[in-house]
């Protein structure tokens, strides 16, 4: 929430966020500020795809966005998966050979000059830094259960949103 800015460029807070998913367009999860909250702070251990695609649509990031990984953090390469054209040519390119990959990404590069688009820039994920760790689990005050890390509630957000 605090990475993403709402209508007025300012960090979203769980009612700003709980009214963004409400102000959504068609039908959609509808999203408390209290299970806002609850989520933000990890205390929320099952929220549902609905939950998490809705609260996903608000901040204007696509759900893989939340994954734990470092190489999810490009978002413009996740908006695009979004696609499901973009997913197509992923499938297509599966199985092909490294050469193989070489030459497609050439022709693609070279295709977009000509259009006049600009260089994507090639992004190498093995020498990419790795993020920061996340935070270990802690103990929830009164309950007697762990809370989720954020590593480990994004890797059940994942789970969760493989069906879609």
């Amino acid at each position: 929430m605090s990475s993403r800015r709402d209508a007025g460029g300012r960090p979203y807070t769980s009612r700003s966020l709980s009214a963004a998913v409400e102000a959504l367009p068609g039908d959609h999860a509808s999203v408390s500020h209290a299970s806002v909250n609850k989520l933000a702070n990890g205390s929320q251990d099952n929220p549902t795809a609905h939950t998490v695609v809705a609260v996903c649509k608000a901040l204007g990031v696509p759900p893989a966005y939340l994954l734990p990984h470092h190489a999810y953090s490009d978002l413009e390469a996740l908006q695009t998966f979004e696609d499901p054209r973009a997913r197509h040519v992923l499938a297509l390119l599966s199985g092909l050979s490294h050469s193989a990959l070489d030459d497609v990404v050439a022709e693609l590069e070279r295709r977009r000059a000509e259009q006049g688009l600009e260089p994507v820039q090639r992004r190498d994920d093995a020498t990419e830094e790795a993020p920061p760790s996340q935070e270990e689990p802690t103990e929830a005050p009164g309950r007697g259960r762990r809370r989720r890390s954020s590593r480990e509630a994004a890797e059940y957000a994942a789970d969760s949103l493989e069906g879609l």
